[in-house]
């Protein structure tokens, strides 16, 4: 299975992934030309080489109408000590002017950070809601799918700052400057995934470093409150470096595509890719990246059975909708007959083993049931990923699986139905466009 291991030994953010991940391309250079070409309003990827404490890396800068934005620490200084770290301009800044400016809004870019600057000269304030993201990202050449990941990745954001400021992300504003910074990182993390197309990406657990940020609401500790909200159920640690090594944008990004998080799996890794940071430490300040190729893994699952003869279709309908809402991996039914010639189910339940308290506490609280069976049982898969046909009438996704000799695929029901209705033709003449469509 083609696999993309990150390591985020000190955080990661937009930036550093991005340049971590082209180094893993053939030609970074061309790379770089398609994503200066896509038209993000002022937006300029730049990349060089640099070092990190001995490590050859890539050093990847984004700019917006010419200027990186730049940030202070929690003291009001420039960040030019040990113990700061700041990734791509992740932090949301008040500006304070020589001029009357009246904001009725708070200012939430890509990150709820909001650093003091003095500026002596006019700067436009505009804001950005999420619906104005959205119809940014609708206008860029990029690939259905990823235009997708960019707004998924973005509605993590703003449901992190919503959650944060007691707001729905609809409400969120981003402030401009740093709104196409995020933007800028996102997309480019995003089309180099479309590109590399790995079929499963696992993470390291995500150090956060440690301490305390000036922001507009006061000195909030980290990891912020938006980052912490984001990297819930994920692990991460604080160490010994202090400053903010995982911004918002680096978490969402790691939410949306890691499938799981851990020690490096066992790997023949091809190609390492590794991304600097712009502050030096005494530790490489960088993520790595590496792409290769593991063996089809034995996963251990556990089946929890029980027996129920008193609940109504309705109810174990709802109690099933429950589990696979919870996480499970296949909820169903067996008919049996129960003692004194009752009719009854069986009700199985799989999972990973790290979900059966939470499938425990569901089985006893959406069904009858006074105990639950338990057993471990061994569970080989086929190696499935996904791929957008575009059709004559949209985008169409297609589930594949492969492994063990044999090789299979599926349209997405939803996909085919939308294109169906739309088009008031059959779902079998919707599938026929995507086979025409795949043949051709």
């Amino acid at each position: 299975m083609k696999t993309l291991y990150l390591e985020c030994g000190m955080g990661a953010a937009g930036d550093m992934l991005t340049a971590a991940l082209l180094e893993l391309l053939p030609e970074p250079g061309s790379f770089l030309e398609r994503l200066n070409g896509l038209g993000i309003p002022g937006v300029a990827y730049r990349a060089g080489k640099a070092e990190k404490c001995g490590i050859q890396c890539t050093r990847v800068t984004v700019t917006v109408d010419g200027a990186e934005e730049e940030s202070r620490d929690a003291d009001g200084h420039d960040h030019d000590h040990e113990h700061e770290h700041h990734h791509e301009h992740n932090h949301e800044h008040g500006h304070e002017h020589d001029h009357e400016h009246e904001h009725e809004h708070e200012h939430h870019h890509d990150h709820d950070h909001d650093h003091g600057h003095d500026h002596g000269h006019g700067h436009g304030h505009v804001h950005r809601s999420l619906r104005d993201i959205e119809r940014l990202v609708s206008g860029l050449a990029v690939p259905e799918r990823v235009r997708d990941d960019i707004l998924a990745v973005y509605r993590l954001i703003a449901e992190a700052e919503g959650s944060v400021h007691g707001r729905a992300a609809e409400e969120i504003h981003f402030h401009e400057v740093g709104t196409m910074d995020a933007v800028a990182d996102v997309t480019a993390v995003c089309l180099l995934l479309h590109e590399l197309a790995p079929e499963r990406i696992v993470c390291s657990p995500v150090h956060t470093g440690s301490g305390s940020v000036r922001c507009a609401h006061g000195i909030l500790p980290v990891p912020a409150p938006a980052t912490a909200y984001l990297l819930r159920g994920i692990p991460s640690y604080g160490g010994e470096v202090r400053g903010e090594l995982c911004t918002p944008t680096g978490a969402a990004l790691l939410r949306h595509f890691a499938a799981g998080f851990g020690p490096q799996p066992l790997m023949r890794v091809e190609k390492i890719g590794c991304g600097g940071g712009k502050k030096d430490f005494a530790r490489a300040n960088c993520v790595r990246a590496m792409l290769g190729e593991t063996a089809p893994e034995r996963e251990q699952v556990v089946e929890l059975r029980c027996n129920l003869d008193d609940m109504t279709p309705e109810e174990t309908g709802f109690a099933m909708e429950r589990l696979f809402d919870a996480g499970a991996l296949d909820v169903f039914t067996t008919p049996v007959g129960m003692k004194k010639g009752r009719p009854g189910i069986l009700l199985t339940v799989l999972c990973p083993e790290r979900l059966r308290d939470e499938m425990l506490r569901a089985l006893f609280l959406h069904t009858a049931t006074l105990g639950v069976r338990e057993q471990v049982c061994a569970r080989y898969t086929l190696e499935r990923s996904l791929e957008t046909v575009e059709t004559a009438r949209g985008p169409v996704r297609v589930k594949k699986a492969s492994g063990w000799g044999v090789t299979r695929e599926k349209a997405e029901y939803e996909d085919l139905a939308r294109i169906a209705r739309s088009g008031g033709i059959s779902l079998r003449e919707a599938s026929e466009l995507v086979r025409t469509r795949k043949d051709g």
